[in-house]
């Protein structure tokens, strides 16, 4: 007998209660999808994700007191396994990697949510890293051909001293995959593939998991797949 799915959690952090219900009824409307609770602040919010223990957290950069990056920061600092997707109109090519470098995993404009906030939260939900597919193409391009960070150059001959098995981990993480499912899929255990993991941030130069989900899903789409 097959169990219905679970259903997906989500916690709305805004403080403005319009776009709350606004952005809660295109979720909502969504079958399989719960909105469990509705915070104005970061404090408000931090108390709620600690109680309630969402799948993911919807909130603005823009709060009452701490704004949305400290938040953010709190959240992973405090070790909450919540998912983080960032909904706001301050634009993405100047905050949405500096979300993601502090743990969120992904970033949605406001003017865009009513059509792709779904499949953002979905996105994020299977342990994927969420961004426009215009900011995409930037950052590939900025990547690629840029002056400052040339994945076709310096990055570039970093990743090729990858292992095999490195590339391989690399390539599954620009899929947006868990580390539960690189190591079913490599048939390895759990704790070898985040000591891959742990060696290919040391071989980029990376500080962070974000940094590395970041560079990995750049990699993958220069590379076409």
């Amino acid at each position: 007998m097959n169990s219905a799915p679970a259903t997906i959690t989500v916690l709305l952090v805004d403080d403005h209660p319009v776009v709350r219900k606004g952005i809660g009824q295109l979720i909502t409307q969504e079958p399989g999808f719960q909105v469990v609770g509705e915070a104005e602040s970061a404090a408000q919010a931090l108390e709620m994700i600690k109680g309630r223990k969402p799948d993911v957290v919807v909130l603005d950069l823009t709060l009452k007191g701490v704004s949305g990056l400290e938040l953010i920061k709190e959240i992973r600092a405090a070790n909450l396994p919540s998912h983080v997707l960032v909904v706001s109109m301050h634009d993405e090519r100047v905050y949405a990697e500096r979300c993601l470098r502090l743990g969120a995993n992904g970033y949605v404009m406001k003017e865009e949510a009513a059509e792709t906030i779904v499949a953002a939260i979905r996105k994020v939900m299977d342990g994927g890293t969420y961004l426009s597919e215009r900011l995409m193409s930037a950052t590939v391009n900025r990547l690629v051909g840029g002056k400052s960070d040339q994945v076709a150059g310096g990055r570039g001959a970093m990743v090729a001293s990858l292992s095999d098995r490195e590339l391989e981990v690399f390539q599954l993480i620009g899929r947006g995959q868990t580390t539960r499912f690189i190591a079913e899929q490599l048939g390895l255990s759990v704790k070898t593939v985040e000591a891959h993991k742990a060696n290919i941030k040391t071989k980029l130069g990376l500080r962070s998991a974000p940094d590395l989900s970041r560079l990995a899903v750049t990699w993958m789409q220069s590379q076409g797949a």
